[in-house]
Formats: C-alpha cells, structure tokens, sequence
C-alpha cells in the first residue's frame, strides 16, 4: 500500500491572499520562496524571498499563488502552517510548525529540530 504524499507546508486562506498580493508584479512560475537559515539568538530564522524553484524544492500552488519549500528547509517546515498576523500597524508572516522546540524571546529566532516524517504520519 503506497503511502499518501503529505503537503510539507499548508497555506491559510489569510496567508495565500497575502501571497498573491506580493506576486501580483513576479515573473511567471516565481514565488515566495520560504527557507531557513541558521542565524539568531534561538538558533535558525526563517527567510523568505520572492524567487523561481530549484531542484529538490517542493511547489505548493493554489489559485493565483505559488509558495516555494527551499530542499534544504523541508525537514524542519514539515507539517507547518502558513498564514499571517495582522495588527493595527503590521502584516506578518507566521509559522506554526511542530518543529519548533523553542524560541527567543524577540521573535526573531527559532530552535528547530528536523521532523520525524513517521510521526507526523501517525498523528
């Protein structure tokens, strides 16, 4: 029996109307490129950039959007979802990742462990 390929990241309606709007102005097949990167008091931040997908990455597209899962950071993003903060002054991106152990106390960084892909299967 195959096993079902499970999304590495889901997108929130908030965070792909958000995401539309940043491409609104990309080259066809670009998107918001989200990866991670070592850095930061807790260890790893996460970065995104406006880009086209290399190699290895994974592409999740929804209608008018494209978010793009950098090879390198699919292990540490798997079974995170996407979506976005607003305030009165600001629109963030945020990620509830289940991979995340810890993090520093301005935001900025994350401790993140690799993701055990049997265990996000089981629950």
């Amino acid at each position: 029996m195959a096993l079902a390929k499970m999304d590495v990241m889901t997108v929130s309606p908030a965070a792909a109307e958000r995401v539309r709007g940043l491409l609104a102005k990309a080259a066809d097949g670009e998107g918001l490129r989200v990866s991670v990167e070592k850095g930061g008091c807790a260890g790893m931040s996460y970065k995104m950039a406006i880009g086209a997908p290399l190699i290895g990455d994974e592409i999740i597209d929804f209608e008018g959007g494209r978010v793009i899962v950098d090879a390198g950071a699919v292990l540490y993003l798997l079974g995170t979802r996407m979506d976005v903060k607003t305030d009165q002054f600001s629109s963030t991106f945020v990620f509830e990742n289940p991979n995340q152990t810890s993090a520093c106390g301005c935001g900025e960084s994350v401790e993140l462990q690799p993701a055990d892909p049997a265990r996000l299967a089981a629950g």
